[in-house]
């Protein structure tokens, strides 16, 4: 399995310093948020459509 830790970013001025998706403003807690409420892996695609399969894998990760 690919290595997905460097799709993860941390940036202190950006989203508070929390880890967002490829330096994105997409919060690695917003994808898991979605997942939690119960939307699929393509749902949460369509919802945010910057982000990327493995993306998602990523923020499981």
């Amino acid at each position: 399995m690919e290595n997905l830790r460097h799709r993860i970013t941390t940036n202190p001025r950006q989203c508070g310093g929390r880890p967002c998706i490829r330096g994105m403003r997409i919060r690695v807690a917003d994808v898991l948020n979605l997942l939690a409420a119960g939307l699929t892996n393509e749902q949460v695609l369509a919802e945010m459509p910057d982000l990327e399969p493995l993306d998602v894998q990523a923020a499981l990760q």
